[in-house]
């Protein structure tokens, strides 16, 4: 009589386990470019909500705040805590972007950009809006006023 054989051989093993790693070669990739695609429209939302906040701490306040933390919740509201963007935004970096706030003298108007923390990691495109509202992008370095609107 023969032995009958119990279990998978060796070269089973290996073919399965070559076509798990093709498979994962395949989606890896994908799975990259899902996560900073998701980092740039977080990063696009931030930079609107702090657009949005702008505007409503202006018409509080007669004129547009002089950084970023002051739109974030305080103690108590006031120009320096206007408690209208949460604390991991008013901190400057969030889901792979850093974003700037700059704010002069009279403070009627403002500039804001937003840079991936981690180029082709976290994200490929820079953002930059200000007063106007509109949120630009560029891929070739940091975004201004001259790159293009996104739509």
């Amino acid at each position: 009589m023969k032995k009958q054989q119990k279990g998978f051989s060796l070269i089973e093993l290996l073919i399965v386990v070559a076509i798990i790693l093709i498979i994962a070669a395949i989606a890896i990739p994908n799975l990259l470019r899902s996560k900073m695609a998701a980092n740039e429209a977080s990063a696009v939302g931030s930079l609107r909500t702090i657009n949005t906040a702008s505007v409503a701490f202006s018409t509080t306040y007669g004129n547009y705040p002089t950084q970023l933390s002051d739109l974030a919740t305080g103690s108590s509201v006031s120009s320096t805590s206007a408690d209208l963007i949460d604390t991991v935004l008013a901190s400057g970096t969030k889901s792979g972007y850093t974003f700037a706030y700059g704010s002069a003298t009279p403070y009627q108007q403002y500039s804001l950009t937003a840079a991936p923390t981690t180029v082709n990691v976290t994200g490929q495109r820079y953002f930059f809006t200000d007063q106007s509202g509109v949120i630009r992008a560029n891929t070739a370095g940091t975004a201004t006023s001259a790159s293009t609107p996104i739509s």
